[in-house]
């Protein structure tokens, strides 16, 4: 049986078009499945949330009704989707999936059925914004952390989950490296919170307060299900579980991982909460929790809310996919954050990708086409040059390999980069227009020496095309179409020998960008 992984992102409120934070989750997350694609198969899951109160409200704003709003807003996401080449597997709807709707109410069922879900009075501060109750310790200045808004006090009849059953079962899993968080400070931050003590949660609304939008309560009770339980469940319901689909079984009871990526401001809910319900249902849970930061503007946080939203689709319309993959991933912590500027992208963008990746490839082909009439030549024996050239491929590739096992997607481009700098520095050094210029006047050497560089110089170009597959993946196969190759030739390919395959100088991969 081959080796499967699940890779999610979260799944975003749609009261609103999508923002550039959504964009670097996304991006994020498809580079992790990418990369994890040249070893396993893999199911990349996003989609969107769907049965939120903040959804009702904002459809309330613009006077139309819910389902008018999130079937429009839904069209933005999934057009950002197309524009930025994330290859999901799957898109959940969380209103209108029957797999989700199916599968959201037999969890409730299952958790009900072991005794975990109780019903009470109670009194809360509530975060629209968040979809979160807080306690008053929580708020800053009595405000809520992430909006920056005063939390409504909410008071009714609802369900409870009893979290505070599971604190030493989730300690077990997260001690023990069942279940990983990262980075490691993320990791502390949930096993302290445990630690403080679990409380019970509230998992329901009243129909009246939910406007009547969302999944009802199991044998209704003038109940919907809150929001963030039913959204939780998606990564499941996607799969088919409540069919016992054979994907369910591949890519979640029997996958190697089970990798969420989500943002540091939800990372309770999937570490701590989501794994809870899982316990509860008898069912697996995650391997790992990536969580990214925040991508910032003047030190701010990018919020719809905030009105500070930087649109990711404006972006790829002036400065191109290529430009923007690789900037959020280059210049961006996986796990801290991170201010965005468009001058930073711009300059990034020249520099590494324009005037580094890109004119290594254009003189590389020019010069086989010249001086070889675009027809790879065998190497000769091998020099030092070569050999420092060798051995940073393979420690480029073995470094940036396992910055991606650790999710660091910067780091691996930073070794990568490592072999560009090199690349270029011996073209300088062995300068094949001086060997070209001795072979014609006859010198052998020079000749056999001209081809040595031709080779070598191809073969980093080719690897350099693979290894940058999950991080921009469609100048990748430009690149990789430009050297005559298969767009989908894997690492293990990279040791055959290229001699004889024919080549065209290669048309500017990386045209110079001005800030728009």
């Amino acid at each position: 049986m081959s080796a499967t992984a699940f890779i999610s992102t979260t799944i975003p409120y749609v009261n609103a078009r999508p923002h550039l934070g959504h964009a670097l989750e996304y991006v994020q997350a498809d580079a992790f499945a990418r990369h994890a694609m040249s070893q396993k198969d893999v199911f990349f899951l996003s989609g969107s949330d769907e049965n939120s109160l903040k959804n009702v409200l904002a459809a309330e704003r613009e006077g139309v009704s819910t389902r008018e709003l999130v079937d429009r807003n839904v069209q933005y996401f999934e057009k950002l989707l197309e524009a930025m080449s994330i290859g999901v597997s799957d898109f959940i709807r969380t209103s209108v999936s029957p797999d989700h709707i199916a599968g959201a109410t037999e969890i409730w069922r299952r958790m009900d059925a072991r005794g975990d879900i109780y019903t009470k009075d109670y009194e809360g501060l509530y975060c629209v914004g968040c979809e979160q109750f807080y306690s008053p310790a929580e708020l800053v200045d009595g405000k809520c952390p992430e909006h920056f808004t005063v939390p409504e006090l909410v008071s009714e009849r609802n369900h409870f989950f009893r979290l505070s059953r599971y604190g030493d079962r989730l300690l077990e899993e997260l001690e023990s490296g069942r279940l990983r968080v990262y980075p490691e400070s993320r990791l502390n931050e949930v096993t302290s919170f445990i630690r403080s003590g679990l409380e019970d949660i509230s998992i329901s609304r009243s129909v009246e307060r939910a406007r009547g939008w969302g999944i009802p309560v199991p044998d209704s009770d003038g109940q919907v299900m809150y929001v963030w339980i039913d959204a939780l469940t998606n990564y499941v319901n996607a799969l088919g579980w409540t069919r016992e689909s054979d994907e369910y079984k591949r890519f979640w009871v029997d996958a190697d991982k089970r990798t969420h990526v989500v943002g540091k401001g939800v990372l309770r809910f999937h570490a701590v909460y989501w794994p809870a319900m899982l316990l509860s249902a008898g069912m697996p849970l995650p391997t790992e929790v990536m969580v990214h930061g925040y991508i910032t503007t003047g030190g701010q946080k990018l919020s719809k809310s905030l009105g500070n939203a930087i649109d990711p689709m404006d972006l790829v319309d002036r400065y191109g996919q290529d430009a923007l993959r690789y900037f959020l991933l280059a210049d961006f912590s996986p796990f801290g954050d991170g201010d965005f500027s468009e001058e930073r992208l711009v300059t990034r963008y020249n520099t590494d990708l324009a005037n580094a990746l890109g004119n290594l490839l254009s003189r590389v082909t020019a010069m086989t086409v010249r001086y070889r009439g675009g027809v790879v030549p065998p190497s000769g024996p091998l020099g030092a040059p070569e050999e420092g050239l060798s051995e940073q491929a393979l420690a480029s590739t073995r470094e940036a390999e396992a910055a991606m096992e650790r999710y660091d997607h910067r780091e691996a481009l930073a070794r990568i980069w490592d072999l560009v700098r090199r690349a270029n520095a011996y073209v300088d050094e062995r300068a094949p227009w001086h060997l070209a210029r001795a072979a014609e006047q006859g010198d052998a050497q020079a000749a056999q020496d001209l081809d040595t560089v031709l080779h070598h110089t191809y073969r980093v170009l080719q690897r350099l095309g693979v290894l940058l597959r999950p991080f921009i993946p469609q100048a990748a196969e430009r690149m990789l179409r430009a050297l005559n190759e298969n767009p989908e030739v894997q690492g293990a390919d990279l040791a055959l020998d290229p001699a004889g395959r024919s080549i065209e100088k290669a048309p500017p991969l990386f045209p110079k960008l001005e800030l728009a």
